[in-house]
């Protein structure tokens, strides 16, 4: 079809500069649609933007005044009005509707663009949310980090830390950003705020050199029509503590790969992130140009996105960035979603190049909320703070969720502490974490090369997935041993499930394991896994006894600790004892009025 006459581009400079664009030549570089010729194009939806991107040579592709003069005639043929705002990193552009326009307004602005033989693709800007569900078990004594060590839902972390652990690689996570903790802060390198709309990045500017992490609380209704209210979630910094907390300082938690980089990235701030910041966050963060932003002076070799909204098709937004990432030799992870549907409808953990990953709770089943399908490559732990047929809101077993670092406070940052969440945001991180112990492992390694050597080295769940759960979950030893042909030491766990009861103020009680078969002596982390239901908890000492009579002290007295039962996994130096023999749990209760028992206990070696 003939293309109607284009405006007289003195109008639309005059009107870029308003905004602060330059209406003139760019060399922004033409994008590929994701799948030419075959992609199912982008359903309309609610939106504040259109994403064009255009065909390689077209005048449009070359010239912002062109792709501006051409988009304001096609928006009046709709009846409405647009603006050139900037290119993505991809190169496709931008387009500003002035307000957000109704499903029935942007189908109509978009079937504009479609019908130009010069367009490779349009699609609306989508919102993606941080993948997590929200707990706030108010005391972190609980919880420790299960998801690395334990022999059913761990990921068997520990043992591959010998040969590597991750240094020399930067994990870019691209999140909310980050917020001051000095249990990761030793591991941030640089980063960029990639939120261009100052409200929603509450730092009253657009994008800049600052990640910062302002805060994602909003009142009720400030996100759309009947949203309830949110506290900040610091989600960015939960994630990145995951992957690389700092480790060996005496405090706090371990991240999976502790000795990478950790590179703040931010694109998710109050009600979420746009997919043009997003995309071009990926750009930029593999080391790709994007305009109008200085280039990655250290481009992450492994991408890390727990966010995600829902989507039948993978946007070419997306999909042309991850293309691009993965071209300069990043592994692009993304959580599943947190929807309990199949992965196929959300996004980007649709895209094709991309490590999609689900999520496992403490039992080694998939979390009740995570997404399925036959598009998820890998499991990870996710944790279960609460079962699905709990009350919203309610919080049943922190222990079982994922600890990481955050703030404490509600709205802006004040205090730093950790807390346990759930979700597929934080299953992504352990691959990201063993993405990156791989790459240092073997810098060679290709994001494919890594996607099917970690496949590869998976074990089946131990408990149930409906619907599909990829190769299984991710075995981090086994994977490391992998690469470098050998196979590593299976943990051996011993336990011991018979109850004893614990006198109210009264003498130690014990219960015994009998460890045979383990060779040489005990490991300098020797994982002891305590169950001890009571009704106060702070009146309990615990030790654990060696088979030479050695005491190892788990937990001390404490008066003003009302909390009960102690259910939590303690890491023991025990390399100075001989492995086979009885261990024991004691256990004294030293206050009166409260009772309990050592529900179960194990050993894992």
């Amino acid at each position: 079809m003939n293309k109607p006459t284009r405006r007289a581009l003195s109008a639309v400079a005059a009107t870029a500069t308003l905004l602060g664009l330059a209406a003139t030549s760019s060399t922004a570089v033409a994008v590929t649609p994701a799948a030419s010729g075959t992609a199912a194009p982008s359903a309309a939806v609610a939106a504040e933007r259109l994403i064009v991107g255009y065909k390689s040579g077209v005048q449009e592709a070359r010239s912002n005044g062109v792709a501006a003069a051409d988009a304001q005639d096609k928006a009046a043929d709709a009846g409405q009005e647009l603006r050139f705002e900037r290119r993505t990193g991809t190169g496709a552009a931008v387009f500003d509707l002035g307000e957000k326009k109704s499903r029935a307004e942007v189908a109509d602005l978009m079937a504009e663009f479609r019908g130009d033989p010069d367009v490779a693709f349009v699609e609306p800007e989508l919102i993606a949310q941080p993948l997590a569900v929200a707990a706030d078990p108010n005391d972190t004594d609980y919880a420790k980090q299960w998801d690395l060590f334990e022999a059913t839902g761990g990921m068997n972390v520990p043992g591959a830390w010998p040969t590597t652990t991750g240094a020399g690689v930067t994990v870019a996570v691209i999140d909310t950003g980050y917020v001051a903790h000095s249990d990761l802060a030793g591991n941030i390198s640089g980063g960029y705020d990639f939120i261009s709309d100052a409200a929603r990045a509450r730092d009253n500017n657009g994008r800049d050199a600052n990640p910062a992490d302002q805060g994602d609380w909003y009142a009720v209704g400030e996100c759309g029509t009947n949203t309830t209210p949110s506290d900040s979630s610091w989600h960015g910094t939960h994630v990145g503590g995951t992957i690389g907390a700092v480790t060996g300082n005496g405090k706090g938690i371990a991240g999976v790969a502790y000795g990478a980089k950790i590179q703040p990235v931010r694109v998710l701030g109050k009600c979420g992130g746009s997919s043009v910041d997003i995309a071009d966050a990926i750009t930029w963060a593999s080391g790709g140009t994007v305009p109008g932003v200085p280039a990655n002076p250290n481009p992450a070799k492994v991408l890390n996105l727990s966010l995600g909204g829902a989507s039948a098709t993978c946007p070419s937004t997306y999909q042309n960035a991850i293309d691009g990432a993965v071209s300069r030799g990043a592994t692009v992870v993304v959580a599943a979603g947190n929807s309990n549907q199949d992965i196929a409808g959300f996004t980007p953990a649709n895209c094709n190049n991309i490590i999609s990953v689900a999520s496992t709770n403490r039992e080694g089943g998939r979390a009740f909320y995570s997404n399925f399908g036959a598009k998820v490559d890998i499991s990870a732990p996710g944790g279960e703070t609460r079962r699905a047929t709990d009350t919203p809101g309610t919080v049943t077993t922190p222990e079982n969720g994922i600890l990481s670092t955050v703030n404490a406070s509600k709205t802006s940052p004040t205090t730093e502490t950790y807390k346990p969440s759930m979700g597929t945001s934080m299953a992504a991180p352990h691959i990201a974490g063993l993405a990156a112990l791989m790459k240092a492992a073997k810098p060679s390694l290709t994001p494919a090369q890594i996607e099917t050597a970690m496949k590869a080295s998976a074990r089946a769940l131990p408990g149930t997935c409906t619907g599909g759960c990829g190769a299984g979950i991710a075995d981090t030893a086994k994977t490391i041993a992998a690469l470098g042909g050998t196979t590593p030491t299976d943990p051996k766990t011993f336990t011991n499930a018979t109850a004893v009861a614990i006198p109210d103020n009264g003498a130690a009680v014990t219960s015994s394991i009998a460890v045979t078969g383990v060779t040489g002596n005990a490991p300098a982390t020797l994982k002891v896994a305590v169950d001890i239901r009571h009704t106060y908890r702070g009146d309990l000492v615990v030790d654990l006894v060696a088979p030479d009579g050695t005491v190892r002290n788990l937990k001390a007295y404490s008066g003003s600790d009302s909390a009960d039962n102690v259910i939590a996994t303690y890491t023991v130096d025990a390399s100075s004892e001989v492995a086979n023999g009885t261990w024991k749990l004691r256990v004294q209760d030293r206050a009166a009025q409260d009772t309990g028992s050592i529900s179960s206990w194990g050993l894992t070696f």
